[in-house]
């Protein structure tokens, strides 16, 4: 009877626990889709979508959908994400502003209820964290989502310069297709991207994409003067001058004599459309707001409280009072204020730090595009998804996102040199070539030891066009070292005048697997190995590392016993551990090699498998397993 119950409670508890476990693995799936597909897609459609969708409420739909919600949902698959983000200060900046703001709903005269009101400012949290999140798991797609969505953007401004020429008079303002509707809103979205090419062609390596560059910006700074904002034209100005002071390079000198010749064309050529309207009443609307906020100036009249200011007795009320800073000190007070500011400076501050990075110089130079276009526009201090996030809360998001990617590796952080055919032709004297195919060399071990490798331009833009593969090979080691897996230290990096890059660093001390396999003479040392590397395989799809180039020749076996990795330039780090079909894809690729498949597939499979189960679940053991003997099979009938 004994038996009997023991055999029911075990068949009963397999269904639970298999589907215990479907569930942890869809959860593992889930969060993997969110963080690798859908925020690259939802950050790629808030940027650009104005341009294209008919009204602002698809655009809130979009958001929301694709990167706000999806965020939550991450968060709560995986809440000890949290425990990473809340390190960094700007994320807590933003969390104290926001804790702020529902505070002053105790005294803030509003209809509306608390949890609406609640809804933005939680919509602009997940904005901060959903960017970090892309930033921690997806770095790369970064650069390819913002070029993405600058020539959306670029095409669309093309095709209404073109209208607005046809209907063009001297008092005509352009609005814009899409859920444009305003000028001067409009004229946010285009110095926007007016400042993303200016940035482009101030820090790009690439002469192709300097050039490219340069009409782009072009393009949307006209579209800037055809609103006929004035605002703009300030940010403009105080981007290109930070631009010059951050980037400081050849390129400063030319910027800053073309911003000298465009003030003379603009004052020369739009004087009366700078002139002509006055302050637009700024002054008066200041002067009011002040009024109001010296009423209740250290907490503020409360989030949401009515604003109504009337412009000289006419009847015409305002509801804000076009400038950030009294928007906020009318509604949260000087309390508020703080950490508004707090982020706006420490972003400033922390992209200066790390400037060696180009996404730091373009975040930053949007945080100083929004902070000069802020002096003069909106004041509602927790808005929906619309223009004025261009100003402030994208700029803050990516920067906050990029600090917590550098301090956990995820993005570049080491200057990245160009070298001139002279300076290497002196790099590589009495080098010795290593590796090499039909176009040259393509590892070189200098004469002091260290090993150059050189990654050549290809004609066709491909992700290494927006990510370098010699940045990606220095991003990668830094990122497993941090997990503690052994690869090797970067010394530097270079780029080519061809357009080709390098990496430079120290070899690891040891011999490749192949090449100790095939001196090992002993078939019960050739075991003990190959049972040693089942085990470091599982640890590496534990932790969620893909080599997609992973075979012997890339796994070295060092001189104090230990394993590391080696060509680690298309190496990929997932959220979670790897799922089934990415395991079974890193086995497919070595068993490409007749010697490889030889050792660790027909000789020593059992002790490849117990090695992997030692850290690896038995699905994935019994998955594998199943796929190694499928594969035998097929190659016998085969042969």
């Amino acid at each position: 009877m004994a038996i009997t119950l023991i055999w029911s409670s075990k068949t009963w508890n397999e269904p639970f626990s298999m589907q215990f476990s479907y569930l942890s693995y869809s959860k593992h799936r889930m969060f993997d889709f969110i963080c690798l597909w859908l925020l690259p897609v939802g950050l790629f459609l808030l940027l650009s979508d104005l341009y294209f969708v008919p009204d602002r409420s698809i655009h809130h739909k979009l958001y929301y959908g694709l990167f706000s919600i999806p965020t939550l949902i991450a968060l709560l698959l995986r809440p000890r994400e949290m425990k990473t983000l809340l390190q960094e200060p700007l994320i807590l900046g933003m969390l104290a502003f926001i804790a702020w703001a529902m505070i002053t709903l105790i005294w803030s005269p509003t209809d509306n209820s608390p949890l609406g009101l609640l809804k933005p400012p939680l919509h602009i949290l997940m904005l901060f964290l959903g960017c970090s999140l892309l930033v921690k798991y997806r770095s790369e797609s970064l650069q390819p989502v913002f070029f993405g969505a600058a020539i959306v953007a670029l095409v669309m401004t093309v095709y209404n310069l073109y209208v607005f020429a046809g209907i063009y008079s001297p008092e005509a303002r352009m609005v814009g297709t899409g859920a444009f509707d305003n000028p001067l809103l409009s004229s946010h979205a285009f110095g926007f991207f007016c400042i993303y090419w200016l940035t482009l062609g101030m820090t790009s390596k690439r002469q192709a994409i300097v050039l490219a560059a340069a009409p782009a910006c072009l393009i949307m700074f006209a579209a800037l003067l055809a609103t006929g904002s004035r605002t703009p034209l300030v940010a403009v100005v105080l981007s290109m001058i930070w631009l010059s002071f951050i980037c400081w390079n050849r390129r400063s000198l030319a910027l800053m004599g073309m911003l000298i010749a465009g003030a003379v064309v603009v004052f020369a050529l739009f004087s009366e459309m700078i002139f002509s309207r006055g302050s637009s009443f700024r002054f008066e609307l200041w002067g009011m707001a002040l009024e109001l906020i010296g009423q209740k100036p250290f907490f503020g009249h409360g989030y949401e409280a009515p604003l109504a200011l009337e412009l000289e007795n006419s009847g015409y009320f305002l509801s804000e009072p076009h400038n950030f800073a009294l928007g906020v000190l009318y509604y949260v007070g000087i309390v508020g204020l703080i950490p508004w500011a707090f982020m706006q400076l420490w972003g400033l501050y922390n992209s200066w730090r790390h400037r060696v990075n180009p996404l730091f110089i373009l975040a930053s130079a949007w945080l100083v595009y929004g902070i000069g276009a802020a002096l003069t526009e909106g004041g509602g201090i927790l808005p929906r998804p619309k223009e004025h996030w261009y100003l402030l809360w994208i700029p803050l998001a990516l920067i906050a996102a990029l600090s917590v990617g550098q301090r956990l590796k995820a993005v570049l952080d080491r200057p990245v040199k160009c070298l001139n055919k002279a300076d290497f032709k002196a790099l590589e004297t009495n080098a010795k070539v290593i590796e090499e195919d039909g176009l040259g060399p393509k590892v070189l071990r200098l004469e002091n030891g260290n090993f150059l490798k050189l990654f050549r331009e290809r004609r066709c833009y491909t992700s290494g066009s927006f990510n370098p593969y010699s940045q990606r090979f220095a991003v990668n080691s830094e990122r497993l070292q941090a997990l503690g897996i052994t690869a090797p230290a970067i010394l530097d990096l270079y780029v080519f005048a061809d357009g080709s890059s390098g990496v430079l660093y120290q070899p690891l001390p040891g011999q490749t697997l192949r090449q100790v396999m095939q001196s090992m003479g002993s078939g019960a040392m050739r075991q003990a190995l190959v049972e040693r590397f089942g085990k470091f395989l599982a640890l590496l799809h534990e932790q969620g590392v893909y080599f997609r180039s992973l075979h012997l020749g890339n796994v070295l076996l060092m001189d104090d016993g230990e394993f590391g990795l080696i060509d680690i330039a298309d190496l990929h780090l997932y959220p979670l551990p790897l799922r089934l079909a990415l395991r079974q894809r890193n086995l497919r690729h070595m068993q490409r090699y007749p010697e490889d498949r030889r050792w660790l597939f027909e000789e020593q499979l059992q002790a490849l498998l117990d090695g992997y189960a030692s850290l690896a679940p038995e699905i994935a053991v019994g998955r594998l397993r199943r796929q190694i003997e499928q594969l035998g099979q097929t190659g016998s009938t085969v042969s």
